[in-house]
């Protein structure tokens, strides 16, 4: 049964899975190894990227959370993402992943 969508997992798995629609062939890897690494790492071609999910956009943040979707935003492309900033942040990843 799928997760709540209320919930940031609810949300993230369906996240997920637009992303495999948008990026056909990409990998998507849930990454919650160590605080503050951002949620998912997204591979597509020889690109790559990652995000944050959360809830809402009032939502709290967790210590480190700022420094590595800063660092990894430096190094490629990296976001937070809500359900109210979703389709914006779709878009600046469609930008970032073209070929």
């Amino acid at each position: 049964m799928a997760r709540s969508a209320r919930l940031e997992s609810g949300f993230q798995d369906r996240l997920i899975q637009t992303l495999k629609n948008l990026f056909p062939g990409c990998m998507v890897f849930k990454m919650d190894q160590l605080q503050g690494i951002p949620d998912l790492l997204i591979l597509y071609g020889r690109k790559w990227a990652s995000l944050e999910c959360k809830k809402s956009a009032g939502a709290k943040r967790q210590p480190n959370q700022d420094y590595y979707v800063d660092k990894m935003n430096e190094m490629s492309f990296s976001r937070y993402i809500c359900p109210e900033n979703k389709e914006e942040v779709l878009d600046e990843l469609r930008e970032a992943l073209k070929s």
